[in-house]
């Protein structure tokens, strides 16, 4: 779970990953910069929320300068060998800005998350849906998700409708607002994967949603069989990431 100036998720990212299984540590990006510690010793990379840097510029945009910068042969090299990278809110938002999501083969920024239609910052929680996509790791999960959102700048927008376009030809949505279109995202989009599938990312906060009881409405909910939902979503995570081992 990476960690800079201004994550502030990182603890709860890390809680979920070991309710999934796997064995957790939260690593400052100069641990990797300073090459103290190196990607290749894992195998999900996880950008956590909060407000890096305090989105002194635009959310998300200078620890995506950092990581092309600093790290961008080593990063490109980890999604190549089909390693899992996922972000979350301003760990979205920074891999949409270093281009790496939803991906592009000349690796430039061809999307991004402006700020909210209603030009506030919201918190509260929505329902998605998941769709058929290349992320094919998350099938077998729940196809009606209730997560957190809380976001200024979750608008998902397209640098022109080409690249929409493909995006949806590809299979490149994994996850769609319902109902609400809480930001006014292009074609109500909440999360995107790149072409392989391995690389995620999504507006809303499944670290938080990973027990029952965090839902505002867990009494009135009908007991299921199955996890919630942001628990199945780092299950899936880390029994992907265990094939590759």
């Amino acid at each position: 779970v990476l960690r800079t100036a201004g994550t502030n998720c990182d603890q709860e990212t890390a809680h979920a990953l070991r309710m999934a299984g796997a064995t957790p540590e939260v690593v400052h990006i100069n641990q990797f910069i300073s090459g103290k510690r190196r990607l290749e010793e894992f195998r999900i990379l996880i950008l956590a929320g909060g407000f890096s840097y305090g989105d002194d510029i635009a959310a998300g945009k200078i620890l995506a300068n950092e990581l092309r910068s600093k790290l961008g042969a080593d990063l490109a090299s980890f999604i190549a060998k089909g390693n899992v990278v996922i972000g979350i809110c301003n760990g979205f938002q920074a891999l949409v800005k270093t281009g790496y999501l939803p991906g592009d083969a000349a690796g430039k920024q061809t999307f991004t998350l402006a700020g909210n239609e209603s030009g506030r910052f919201q918190c509260h929680w929505t329902r998605l849906q998941r769709e058929d996509s290349a992320c094919a790791w998350l099938n077998g999960t729940d196809s009606q998700w209730d997560l957190p959102i809380a976001h200024g700048e979750g608008k998902f927008w397209p640098q022109d409708a080409k690249r929409l376009a493909a995006l949806e030809k590809n299979r490149q949505v994994v996850f769609r607002y319902q109902g609400d279109n809480p930001n006014g995202s292009a074609r109500r989009i909440a999360g995107v994967c790149n072409a392989r599938g391995n690389v995620v990312g999504l507006m809303p906060h499944p670290e938080r949603h990973v027990q029952r009881t965090q839902h505002p409405e867990w009494t009135r909910m009908e007991k299921k069989n199955t996890d919630p939902v942001g628990l199945q979503f780092f299950k899936a995570a880390v029994r992907y990431a265990e094939r590759l081992s």
